[in-house]
Parts: C-alpha cells; structure tokens; sequence
C-alpha cells in the first residue's frame, strides 16, 4: 500500500520523491489558524506537533488502513510564533523583523493507520539571520513571492531563501520541512520500505 501524505507542500513531496519513497498527495482539511488560536500558551515544539498530528489524523480518517503522514513546521523568533504570511505585505514586515535574530525552526512528522498515531518525531534547526536591508527585502520578494508566501519563515532554503542566513545548524531536511531521516526509519519499522 502507497503511503498518504496529508499535504501540498511541494517541498515535502520533493524530499519523498528523492528518496524514492512511493506516495499519493491528499492535502488534509485542517482549520491551522483555528487550532494555533487554541495552543497560544503551548511551546512551539508542541505546536508544529499537535498541527502535523491534526494533519495525519485528518487524512486517516478518510483512507482506512492506510498509512498517513501529516507533517508541520513553524518558525519562532524572538519567542513569537510566525505563521505563513498572508500578503506580501506582512512577508516584508517578517522578514524586518526577522534582520539580524536567531531563527528556530521546528519540524514535526506524525504517522497514523486508522485513526491511531502510531509514530511522531520532531526537531528543531537554528538558522542566525543576516542584517538585511529594504532594498534586499524589496528584491528578494520581487523574485520570491508568491512562491515564499506558501511557507513558514518567508523562505525556501533551495532557493534565494538561502540569502538570508548566515549560519544553519541542524538537519537539512528538518529546514526543507521534514525530519525525513527519522521518518524512513519509521516507514522501514512499518514495512512501507525495504
């Protein structure tokens, strides 16, 4: 059986894709603004997890006995939680205040079969900012958006997005979206890999 991952993000399907893992893509319906209203006072960490875990569930419940993923990252600077923005508007005013901060990235993936978590993992990736200029936000949202629009941060790291760091520590996958180390290991355990 093929496994469902219950999302659009064209990152993630990526990374499957080049790890030759076998998937059909059905976007969950989950209502993210809603449930991140409800976690105000929950960690980050936890946010990207309960999302990810949402997601799965969701996507479960419309494909019994198969294995689903749902997967969620966030990005938290300064303490604060930034969604992805909803114009390019706000996507500049995200990445002023992005300038020169450390950004943690957390990433979470949650496997379910009929309803049930049967899996989760999640990580966290530091990316240090660089001071960044109007003209640089001006011309790299020219090029960007609306692709950067669609993800968490303002930034695709195989992209321009790149630009904005000076530093990264942490998994390259986890930045892309995905603890996807973790996660083949897991669809090994549960026979979807050989």
């Amino acid at each position: 059986m093929t496994l469902i991952l219950a999302s659009a993000s064209a990152s993630r399907k990526a990374m499957l894709e080049a790890a030759g893992v076998g998937f059909e893509a059905r976007p969950a319906a989950v209502d993210e603004p809603a449930i991140r209203r409800e976690l105000v006072a929950v960690p980050p960490a936890q946010v990207a997890m309960i999302l990810a875990e949402a997601k799965a569930l969701a996507g479960s419940a419309a494909a019994p006995g198969r294995l689903v993923l749902g997967s969620d990252s966030l990005v938290e600077v300064c303490g604060r939680i930034f969604a992805k923005p909803r114009s390019r508007d706000e996507a500049a005013e995200h990445l002023r205040l992005f300038s020169g901060q450390p950004m943690r990235l957390h990433s979470a993936a949650v496997l379910t079969r009929d309803c049930a978590c049967i899996w989760r993992h999640g990580d966290v990736a530091m990316l240090q900012v660089r001071i960044l200029s109007e003209d640089f936000i001006e011309s790299y949202l020219a090029a960007e958006w609306p692709d950067v629009g669609y993800c968490a941060g303002v930034f695709r790291i195989e992209g321009r997005g790149v630009q904005l760091f000076e530093r990264v520590e942490g998994s390259h996958f986890t930045v892309l979206g995905m603890p996807l180390l973790p996660l083949l290991s897991a669809l090994r355990d549960h026979g979807e890999l050989g």
